[in-house]
């Protein structure tokens, strides 16, 4: 099977942007109202030390992805188990990730269209880009990546420029102490994006620069975690934390409160811009690690899988959920305590002792 690899500039942008993804369509850090950019910082800074564990993982034995790694520390069948679960996971997220962009276009920007039509184009095209490869995907996120960064920068430009940004929102500064905090950033905003990057244990061994790749995978994260920061500080400042709670897609929200001079206003498409490249790169991730679980197991090239699994992709993604009520509800309560925690965190921590137990027996 032909061997793929990532430069470092194609790694930083497909990990910034996988970041960024969903994180921006339904908002992160909500819940910490007045001192929600304090959550996301802080769950930034325990996102780097989650980056660096699933890193160290793979820099265990180089080269080898997550269900080489099951391979090397178990037999074949609990191995195939195991890898069956993620391959399940990984799709499943990546069905989660499209239907909020989904609920986003068919709720605000394109109410008339159905739902089935926004899921199919969007995921033919990720199937396209998958069947060419994972170096596909990381040309083009590296060569869109800037353009979001810009207008991003423009939004904060044009939304203090509009006079929108009231920084009395934010006041007062941790009124209620850091307990509450934590209840927000535990587990929740760790587990969306920080542990989700689970998912990059079967792209890291790609990375064409193996040692380097490390710090600059770090960067791509401490960089999205200041984005991720400024997204939520622009939302509080401009919509207010009791207004944010009620709406469902923040940025899109405080992105429309723009306008200067009568004439720069309406300006969703930078919104939406920023918002579908990270859903195109986080599902294309998911869907690609998922892929390469099946390319371990019937051991042919994860390309055959591309058609079937884009279709078996947005049929579910359609009947996911009935609603973005529905959407929001499972995504907030049900799996962060019942799959994330257990296979983005027990389950690698499981599998490194093992790995390190193994080795030193080896020795």
């Amino acid at each position: 099977m032909l061997k793929e690899h990532i430069s470092l500039g194609q790694i930083f942008a497909v990990v910034l942007s996988f970041n960024l993804g969903s994180s921006l369509v339904l908002g992160i850090g909500i819940k910490g109202k007045e001192d929600a950019w304090l959550v996301v910082f802080s769950s930034s800074l325990l996102g780097i030390i989650i980056t660096i564990f699933f890193y160290y993982l793979i820099e265990m034995l180089p080269k080898k992805n997550l269900y080489e790694l099951f391979a090397y520390c178990y037999n074949r069948k609990i191995a195939i188990i195991l890898s069956f679960i993620y391959i399940i996971y990984f799709f499943y997220l990546a069905c989660r990730v499209i239907r909020d962009f989904t609920e986003l276009t068919s709720s605000i920007i394109l109410p008339l269209t159905p739902i089935e039509i926004i899921t199919l184009s969007l995921t033919l095209l990720m199937g396209y880009i998958l069947y060419m490869g994972i170096e596909v995907l990381s040309r083009t996120t590296e060569v869109l990546l800037p353009y979001s960064i810009v207008f991003l920068i423009t939004l904060a430009i044009f939304l203090y420029a509009s006079g929108n940004i009231i920084f009395s929102k934010i006041t007062p500064i941790l009124a209620q102490g850091i307990k509450p905090l934590m209840k927000v950033i535990f587990p929740y905003e760790l587990v969306r994006p920080y542990g989700q990057m689970v998912a990059f244990t079967c792209v890291f061994p790609l990375v064409a620069n193996f040692r380097t790749g490390k710090n600059i995978v770090l960067l791509a994260i401490t960089i999205s975690g200041l984005f991720l920061t400024l997204s939520t500080l622009l939302i509080t400042l401009s919509l207010g934390s009791n207004s944010v709670s009620k709406v469902s897609f923040p940025l899109l929200s405080a992105t429309r409160l723009v306008s200067i001079g009568g004439f720069i206003e309406r300006i969703d498409a930078i919104s939406v811009f920023i918002i579908m490249l990270g859903i195109l790169v986080k599902s294309g991730i998911f869907i690609y690690a998922g892929m390469m679980g099946l390319e371990y197991i019937f051991k042919i090239s994860y390309r055959y899988f591309t058609i079937p699994i884009i279709c078996i992709i947005s049929m579910f993604t359609i009947f996911i959920a009935r609603g973005i009520s529905d959407h929001i509800l499972e995504g907030f309560m049900i799996i962060p305590y019942f799959l994330s925690i257990p296979l983005e965190f027990a389950l690698p921590v499981f599998l490194a002792a093992s790995l390190l137990v193994k080795r030193k027996l080896k020795k």
